[in-house]
């Protein structure tokens, strides 16, 4: 219970041995997902040859909104908060509509490995860089824009509007999973066709990382989906607790840790720069810091000591 009415409750109440280890998946989960995302943006932003690249412009969008994902469950997955109409200590959607954005991002960058792959000689003419961070900034200012005005509206109309906004994911889950299908087939044949070159594994390369990241996205948040729509549309569909304890919330937030390690996974370039930018230097700074704190010590009693002994002569 609240020491008062500011305070916001905990996600569980410690009554059993499940609400422990949902507190400390949270934690944990919150904790990786931050960091490996981050890691990755990190890696990308300090990495100019992939920066010129526009297939890491889209990883580079997606990672830091998996980053903030992952931060966001320390207050979603902690807490007890309950999004929706009516809600319970909730942020507006704000914090759940991190993954909007991914929705979008992954929509535009199965176009842009389309065009790359098949129409060539437009992509390099057209899908320019500055093309790529517009698409990629509209997705995060349509998210929100879209939340804006629903914060804005009685609560009547801002339910119908978030019903006719399920129905637009609606159609763009229909379209990745069309896109999905088309670029499989893609990677399998045309490419195959192709004379062995750099060019070709590069292509092969970034059409299996969105193949693998769409569906294993579409597979997390699937569910969740259809428990939204069969709600919406129906007395039915089932109602947790609250973020914390809903299961179909959890398996997509799930897409924070498992779509960076895919990037990771599946470009031995973006792994070579996660490593050498990021991680490593991590390393080395904390064990240079630990070698300094090792000399110092004992350096510091020695002074004490030769110190100690003149006051005594």
């Amino acid at each position: 219970m609240p020491l008062n009415s500011s305070t916001v409750p905990l996600s569980v109440d410690f009554s059993s041995p499940g609400d422990y280890f949902i507190f400390l998946y949270h934690i944990v989960f919150a904790t990786c997902s931050a960091l490996l995302a981050g890691s990755v943006v990190l890696g990308i932003l300090s990495t100019r040859s992939l920066r010129a690249q526009n297939r890491f412009i889209f990883m580079l969008n997606t990672s830091a909104s998996d980053t903030l994902t992952g931060l966001s469950v320390y207050y979603l997955g902690l807490f007890d908060v309950q999004e929706g109409y009516p809600s319970r200590n909730g942020t507006h959607y704000i914090l759940p509509s991190f993954m909007g954005v991914n929705v979008m991002t992954f929509l535009f960058a199965q176009f842009d490995r389309y065009l790359a792959v098949c129409h060539p000689f437009f992509y390099t003419r057209f899908i320019t860089r500055g093309f790529v961070i517009a698409c990629c900034a509209f997705s995060w200012f349509y998210t929100y824009l879209i939340l804006a005005v629903q914060s804005l509206l009685p609560v009547a109309q801002a339910v119908k509007m978030s019903a006719f906004g399920i129905m637009t994911l609606q159609v763009i889950v229909v379209f990745k999973v069309l896109m999905t299908i088309k670029l499989y087939f893609i990677a399998k044949h045309q490419l195959a066709r192709e004379p062995p070159s750099p060019e070709r594994d590069s292509k092969k390369e970034s059409l299996r990382i969105i193949v693998f990241v769409v569906i294993c996205f579409l597979l997390l948040w699937g569910p969740s989906f259809v428990n939204i729509m069969v709600r919406y549309l129906s007395s039915g569909g089932l109602r947790f607790r609250n973020e914390a304890t809903n299961a179909f919330a959890i398996m997509a937030r799930f897409n924070a840790l498992s779509t960076p390690a895919l990037y990771i996974w599946g470009s031995p370039a973006l792994r070579n720069a996660v490593w050498a930018r990021v991680w490593r230097k991590g390393c080395r700074t904390r064990t240079t810091d630990r070698m300094f704190s090792s000399h110092v010590k004992p350096m510091k009693e020695a002074v004490l000591s030769i110190s100690q002994s003149s006051k005594d002569t």
